[in-house]
């Protein structure tokens, strides 16, 4: 039986720290991390990433699959 519960992609502090390191050439201080913590789910379209996910490597797999088969 699949876990449902189960994280697919996750990202952490050092991601987080890594793109200010390269942004702002520094690391982020406690509240700032708190603060993008908060805020960044509310830049990342889950349903579209998700979506475009399956359709890029489970639909068009199956058509280009199927088109092979066609040929042999």
């Amino acid at each position: 039986m699949i876990d449902t519960s189960k994280i697919i992609y996750s990202i952490n502090i050092e991601d987080v720290q890594s793109v200010a390191e390269q942004e702002l050439e520094r690391e982020l201080g406690e509240k700032e991390l708190k603060i993008i913590e908060n805020k960044i789910g509310d830049y990342i379209d889950w349903y579209e990433a998700i979506n475009m996910a399956i359709i890029d490597n489970i639909v068009t797999r199956r058509t280009t699959r199927k088109q092979k088969r066609g040929k042999e």
